[in-house]
């Protein structure tokens, strides 16, 4: 028994707090080991000699008066209070105390039990300062997330600046092309009349198609990268679509000196695919192959059947691809070399603009070079669609005689038109704005007219509205004639009345076939 007071002697005095005992006025009665050492005095100059109030600081002596010794009267309790006691040489030392009132009859016994808060104080204070970090690292983030989402905004911003720049360029370009091409073809019709020089034609010829190409392929890459390129699938026979792409080219070829082999299989290879768009695919493969292919070169186009798909390949044996450029060459604008050192690169965007035509067929594109001066092959790849018959071409026939009024600001366009039209036997009358048309319409009765979309008073879909208003207007044959040519422009001309959409500068051969007799409009 003796052993196990001991002990709990023991554990009292060697507690890892101080314990204190004092009386109702606050005189020490019992002071354990710990709380000696902490506050640096021995147990006999403690007890029974000094008040634990004379311990504290004078803040937390006044805070003990008025607060802690009430709520000890009343509930007989006060639990992690922190105050300030002072060690034997003045240092300041912060408490956390739990005091417990006990009463014997009459006497009254405060126990008292006090931690050292520095640990603590310095516990809190790291976790502060984890808090301050976190919260400061947090906000860092979130101006970080606030900055790459503005950084973020500003690209597509300039992203979609950049097609709408690329949409309207093309537009522009599509004006001053229209009335050159127009003059050509008058030229063209006039060669053996007027003894101009078949060669000079055939340059400006050349060139202007080369032109008008790049313009096309603005246009499209531009519908590529806003996801508004439609395709009008049907059953085509690529072996018959690469033979007129050959012949689409044959200018440029044959003014390189190139040899051109094709390698086409005998039987029709058929595929579910918009024609337009694959013979824009071959037109720039065939076109890239002539351009980085020196004058005499050799170009081998080809058509198998692999696996369920249809496998073009152009090869040439031209400059070739250096192994560096083959991960980047369909990415848009991409050069081989700085505009300055090359003489025969365009615009950067023929390959970018093959690679998204093929994959929105559900093909692929893949390029192959031994290294520069060796060459390079482009191979691409279509699924299969089920054979089917071919329709066999119809040839547009001269159109009739006929009446037809053409509309359009630019005078050289409106004018060049007219003498093409002339001289396929058609009587022409102009006019440059909505209302010089109106007033016509009575006197000349057009069966036919061109209308240009941006005039300077009526834009040609509301002219189109009224022309389709007036007497004789339901049987008119409208067409449009714009250098909007996207699939929401044709749209929108057809649901103004028009019965076709032409896109500047005009293919007279479409236009011919426009004009036949018993040509059927656009939209059914």
């Amino acid at each position: 028994m003796a052993g196990a007071l001991l002990d709990a002697d023991a554990l009292y005095d060697q507690a890892p707090c101080a314990l204190l005992v004092a009386d109702a006025d606050g005189l020490l009665l019992r002071a354990n080991a710990t709380a000696c050492s902490w506050l640096g005095f021995s147990p006999p100059e403690l007890v029974g000699k000094v008040r634990i109030q004379e311990l504290m600081t004078v803040g937390a002596r006044l805070f003990h008066h008025t607060h802690c010794q009430p709520v000890l009267q009343v509930r007989g309790s006060v639990a992690e209070l922190q105050i300030d006691l002072r060690h034997r040489d003045g240092t300041r030392l912060p408490m956390l105390v739990n005091i417990v009132r006990r009463r014997d009859g009459a006497l009254v016994r405060d126990q008292w039990a006090l931690f050292m808060a520095t640990e603590r104080q310095s516990y809190e204070r790291e976790l502060r300062n984890a808090r301050k970090a976190a919260e400061e690292a947090l906000e860092a983030r979130r101006g970080a997330e606030s900055q790459l989402q503005a950084v973020n905004a500003a690209l597509s911003a300039a992203d979609r600046r950049k097609d709408e720049f690329l949409a309207t360029l093309s537009h522009e370009l599509r004006n001053p092309l229209a009335p050159m091409r127009s003059a050509l073809e008058v030229l063209r019709l006039t060669v053996g009349a007027e003894g101009a020089n078949p060669r000079l034609l055939s340059v400006f010829d050349r060139q202007l198609h080369h032109l008008t190409h790049l313009v096309d392929d603005l246009m499209e890459v531009s519908r590529i990268t806003q996801d508004k390129m439609e395709l009008r699938r049907e059953a085509l026979d690529l072996a018959a679509l690469a033979r007129a792409a050959v012949l689409d080219t044959a200018g440029l070829m044959d003014h390189a000196r190139h040899h051109l082999q094709l390698d086409l299989p005998p039987l029709p290879v058929t595929v579910d695919a918009d024609p337009t768009r694959i013979s824009q695919v071959l037109v720039n493969l065939l076109t890239n192959a002539a351009k980085y292919t020196p004058d005499g070169g050799r170009i081998v186009l080809s058509l198998t059947c692999e696996d369920g798909e249809a496998v073009l390949a152009v090869v040439d044996n031209g400059i070739g691809l250096p192994a560096h450029a083959l991960a980047t060459v369909f990415d848009m604008f991409s050069q081989l070399e700085p505009a300055l050192e090359r003489s025969r690169g365009g615009l950067g965007i023929g390959l970018a603009l093959v690679r998204g035509i093929v994959e929105l067929h559900g093909g692929a594109i893949e390029a192959h070079s031994e290294g520069e001066g060796r060459g390079s092959c482009f191979r691409v790849r279509l699924p299969l669609a089920q054979a089917v018959a071919a329709p066999a071409p119809v040839l547009a026939s001269m159109p009739a005689p006929s009446r037809i009024l053409v509309v359009d600001d630019n005078a050289d366009a409106a004018e060049m038109l007219l003498m093409a039209l002339e001289l396929f036997g058609c009587e022409v009358r102009t006019a440059h704005s909505a209302t010089a048309a109106l007033a016509m319409v009575a006197d000349f009765a057009p069966e036919v007219a061109l209308l240009d979309i941006g005039l300077p008073d009526l834009n040609g879909y509301e002219l189109a509205r009224r022309l389709r208003a007036m007497e004789g207007g339901r049987s008119m044959r409208l067409i449009a004639a714009t250098g909007w040519g996207q699939e929401k422009d044709r749209q929108r001309a057809f649901d103004a009345g028009f019965d076709h959409h032409l896109t500047k500068p005009i293919d007279f051969e479409r236009l011919r076939s426009v004009l036949a007799p018993q040509a059927p409009a656009d939209h059914g």
